[in-house]
């Protein structure tokens, strides 16, 4: 599989009741992204970036050109079941819990119970909802909403995740949460198709870009080779003194450029984190969601049967200093005992088969024959009597049937 995602020609036009073109959302688009790359789809409101994602999960048919997903079609099945997709808007069935919503995604990719239960406590613990799990998602905040779907998108460990603002409505700390997610996914050899307004988390954690504007392609590249300005020179060190900084300044016009010189400033994002997690750790109530930055251990670098694989290894491997004593106590007496009580046993049933014969064998042999002559004699008198009467012939006096069939006959001339 060369790409990913692969769109040849893409093109979407919404026509009028006429069916008259109208607006042209997508227009002759052609994307190559490769796997294990985490890819940006950028552009202003209107520019085609949801229609491109719609198109690409099969949920709009494109008006001409076709999309290559996972190396088939994104409405198979099979390919489906390894896509994960986060929409602009999550959603969801406001009376099921976060526990239940999860659950009930999980039974969609037919995943089976252990792995559900094990699956939905990591990502709750991930995305900081574990103390509010038992609410309905109905009363969730836009943010905490966007919290558990991005969990859903998570709940199948897709190969392919797309995500449509994804940060609409978090707190920094979400924000920093999914970008440190991206990256995990991405050095799992997952790849990502991230759609944002949000320029600044697209630069952290992007490979390449591509702007769409009119439904068109207007660039695209590496996000280093788009930004960086190679008519300019950085240079970041220590604490120097103001001398050292006017002889800087000194040699900087002899080469006819400009300086200026500054002291850096921390991010407000990481100003942010860092006051948050502080008041964490004095064990600061609050009713929202807690923001954990951890990842869930299934998302983690190793895949799920690497992980399955790593215990039973080294379970058997804990196991073998004392599978080594046990194994030689239970073969010494599997070998010893067992053939012996055979020899024995076959003597004394061969012993006792030669005596008990000409004995056992003489009273229950003449007693089953005494018995079955009584036994059998009576039934075949009562079946001679009952042909005789239905074929209509006397027997001589002091049969039995005569008494019998007396009564009737007189009865019958009567």
């Amino acid at each position: 599989m060369e790409y990913a995602i692969e769109t040849v020609a893409l093109t979407k036009v919404f026509s009028d009741w006429w069916g008259r073109a109208k607006v042209y959302a997508v227009d002759d688009l052609n994307l190559q992204i490769r796997p294990n790359e985490v890819f940006g789809l950028l552009g202003p409101n209107g520019s085609g970036k949801t229609t491109t994602i719609k198109m690409l999960l099969g949920l709009l048919h494109p008006t001409k050109g076709h999309a290559v997903m996972l190396g088939g079609d994104a409405t198979n099945p099979k390919i489906n079941a390894r896509i994960g997709f986060l929409p602009e808007e999550s959603y969801l069935y406001r009376f099921l819990n976060a526990r239940e919503t999860l659950d009930f995604y999980g039974r969609l990719f037919k995943l089976d119970s252990k792995t559900r239960e094990l699956r939905i406590e990591a990502l709750l613990d991930m995305v900081g909802l574990k103390a509010v799990a038992s609410r309905p998602v109905g009363t969730y905040s836009k943010g905490m909403a966007r919290r558990i779907g991005l969990a859903q998108a998570l709940i199948n460990d897709p190969d392919l995740l797309i995500l449509d603002e994804p940060t609409t409505g978090l707190d920094p700390i979400g924000t920093r949460q999914i970008k440190d997610l991206i990256v995990k996914l991405a050095e799992r050899g997952k790849t990502v198709l991230l759609c944002s307004h949000l320029l600044a988390d697209v630069e952290d954690v992007c490979d390449r870009i591509a702007i769409l504007y009119g439904g068109k392609v207007q660039a695209h590249g590496r996000v280093r080779d788009l930004l960086q300005k190679t008519n300019k020179r950085q240079i970041v060190t220590d604490a120097i003194s103001d001398a050292t900084a006017d002889r800087i300044r000194e040699l900087l016009k002899k080469e006819h450029a400009d300086c200026e010189i500054s002291s850096p400033m921390e991010r407000l994002e990481t100003f942010f984190i860092n006051t948050v997690v502080q008041a964490q750790q004095q064990a600061t109530p609050t009713s929202g969601a807690v923001s954990t930055t951890q990842i869930g251990d299934f998302l983690a670098a190793r895949s799920v049967k690497e992980t399955v694989l790593d215990k039973l290894v080294g379970a058997s491997v804990a196991e073998k200093p004392d599978s080594g004593p046990a194994k030689t106590e239970k073969s010494q007496p599997r070998e010893t005992v067992v053939p012996q009580p055979n020899k024995d046993l076959l003597s004394k049933l061969t012993q006792s088969a030669s005596t008990v014969k000409p004995t056992a064998a003489s009273p229950v042999q003449t007693n089953r024959v005494e018995n079955v002559p009584e036994t059998t004699v009576k039934p075949s008198k009562t079946k001679k009597s009952i042909i005789d009467e239905l074929t209509g012939e006397k027997q001589p006096d002091g049969s039995t049937s005569k008494p019998t069939g007396n009564p009737q006959e007189d009865g019958g001339h009567a």
